[in-house]
């Protein structure tokens, strides 16, 4: 048995694998832990692990491996990996970002090596570019990237069949990249009109007074202001996914995450405009396809890993 980990901003999902086939057993889901000491979220991943473990009636000293697909980015700490993750720590925007803790770093891999023997650790969305590439959307696709609309934007690159990690792992956080000065858009990691400041799900609530899924639904429904809003969070993620495609020369993106999964039908038409006739020496021939995984792209991103 080997334990599936997937750890984003708003909830941990751990699941068990045979190694026999990619079926996941003993699922289960929690919101992230954000409260107590900053070893939390690790200490909340090694009590689920267990709790799967019985479950299915085997040992929890037997599960010997794990893969972590985790939200980033990444810090090394005497050489091992934290968590500086704007959606999960408080301390590094302050209390003007509303989290329930003051963390800078969420200590992660520290505690998870003492468990196990075979553990590997990736950004979550490098995790999911490698489930996509193996069983998803981007099956033999030299050039390519997962991107997730979710509590957060994240991106896993391949450029030449290569997955680019970075020196910490933490190549891919375009989410965080500048796009705008508007003051209602305060990122987690300090950064005030970031992409994900700006259209993620958890920023959605802030600037507009509705969560994600209402604006949508509502703006489905033909409220013209809605869709108005939606619109302008097409234009901006839109503009960045125009932005990897020309810089990376990309063939396909893969778009998961909850808010796109739930509305892809009504986002992707949008995001696609933003990329139609510019610079088609560039963009002519980029697909934007849906996460051939769904909604289950994350636990397959964890399973990738241990594979």
């Amino acid at each position: 048995m080997r334990a599936c980990i997937d750890i984003g901003g708003t909830k941990v999902a751990v699941s068990l694998n045979d190694g026999s086939s990619h079926e996941l057993l003993a699922r289960r889901s929690e919101p992230t832990a954000k409260t107590g000491s900053n070893d939390a979220v690790a200490r909340q991943v090694l009590r689920m692990v267990d709790a799967a473990c019985a479950e299915v009636g085997i040992a929890p000293e037997t599960v010997r491996s794990a893969g972590v697909a985790s939200c980033g980015p990444f810090v090394l700490v005497a050489g091992r990996i934290e968590l500086a993750t704007p959606n999960i720590c408080g301390g590094i925007a302050g209390p003007e970002r509303g989290l329930p803790n003051d963390w800078r770093t969420a200590v992660l891999e520290a505690p998870l090596a003492q468990r196990f023997d075979r553990l590997r650790i990736e950004n979550d969305c490098i995790g999911a570019l490698e489930a996509e590439r193996r069983w998803g959307a981007l099956q033999g696709v030299a050039d390519c990237a997962y991107v997730t609309w979710s509590t957060g934007i994240g991106t896993g690159l391949c450029v030449d069949g290569r997955v680019l990690r970075g020196k910490n792992g933490n190549a891919g956080h375009a989410g965080h990249s500048f796009v705008s000065d508007n003051d209602d858009a305060l990122c987690g990691c300090g950064n005030i009109g970031d992409v994900e400041a700006l259209v993620a799900g958890n920023a959605v609530a802030r600037r507009f007074g509705a969560d994600a899924a209402t604006l949508l639904q509502r703006a489905q429904a033909g409220d013209a202001a809605c869709a108005a809003q939606v619109d302008e969070l097409c234009r901006v993620l839109g503009r960045a996914l125009y932005n990897l495609v020309v810089t990376l020369d990309l063939q396909r993106i893969s778009l998961g995450g909850s808010v796109f999964c739930n509305n892809r039908d009504y986002l992707l038409p949008r995001l696609r405009a933003q990329l139609a006739g510019r610079l088609p020496a560039l963009t002519d021939g980029c697909e934007l396809v849906p996460a051939g995984l769904q909604e289950r792209v994350g636990d397959y991103a964890a399973l990738a890993l241990v594979d």
